[in-house]
C-alpha cells in the first residue's frame, strides 16, 4: 500500500515507541456515497475529546487487513461491509501511550446489517455516528480542535478526505462501469 504520510506528535512529551500498532481504518461510504464519522466526546488520560474519526480499530494477531476492518466495523457500527480500494498507509505516532501506529485506509461501503460489539470505550466516547457528504466531513475536520488527540486524528485524516476529493474519488465510483 502507498505511503501517504509519516506524522510526528507535536501534542504530548515523547517517551520513545515500545509499541507498534496495525490499523485499519474504513472510509465508509452508505447508499447515497456519503460518509461515515464517528464522534468522540469525553475525557481521559488523552485530555478533553471533541472530534471526528473514521472507524476501523486494530488488527488482530494472523488477521489480515481487510479481515480486520470488516470485524472493526461489524462491531464498532453493526455493518457489513465490502472493500472498494485501498487508499493509502498513515503513519503516525501517539507519544503519551508510547505507540507507532500503522494506519491503513481503504475506501469500503455499506452492503448490509451485521452484529455490533462495542468495547466499553466505544460505548463511553462515541457520541454519535453519522453520514456526511465529502464536503460536509471535509468541514468537520477543518473544524475540529486544533489541540491534543483531537489535533493528531486531524492531522492524520482530514489529508485523506482531500485525497478523495481531489481525485474526484466518489464521483469515479458513481458512474456505472461499461
Amino acid at each position: 500500500m502507498k505511503l501517504l504520510q509519516v506524522l510526528l506528535d507535536d501534542q504530548y512529551s515523547f517517551k520513545g515507541i515500545k509499541e507498534k500498532r496495525l490499523i485499519a481504518r474504513a472510509i465508509l461510504l452508505n447508499e447515497h456515497n456519503e460518509i461515515c464519522l464517528e464522534h468522540l466526546y469525553g475525557d481521559d488520560a488523552f485530555g478533553h475529546r471533541d472530534y471526528y474519526e473514521t472507524p476501523g480499530g486494530g488488527i488482530e494477531e494472523n488477521e489480515s487487513l481487510i479481515d480486520g476492518l470488516k470485524r472493526e466495523v461489524e462491531e464498532e457500527l453493526g455493518y457489513k461491509i465490502k472493500v472498494i480500494q485501498e487508499l493509502g498507509l498513515v503513519i503516525d505516532n501517539y507519544n503519551l501511550i508510547a505507540r507507532e501506529n500503522y494506519n491503513y485506509y481503504f475506501l469500503a461501503k455499506v452492503i448490509g446489517s451485521g452484529q455490533k460489539h462495542q468495547t466499553l470505550f466505544e460505548q463511553k466516547m462515541i457520541k454519535s455516528r453519522q453520514f456526511y457528504s465529502l464536503e460536509d466531513a471535509i468541514k468537520k475536520y477543518e473544524d475540529m480542535q486544533n489541540e491534543l488527540v483531537g489535533a493528531l486524528v486531524k492531522q492524520r485524516e482530514l489529508p485523506i478526505l482531500y485525497l478523495i476529493r481531489d481525485q474526484k474519488i466518489l464521483e469515479a465510483i458513481a458512474k456505472p462501469k461499461k
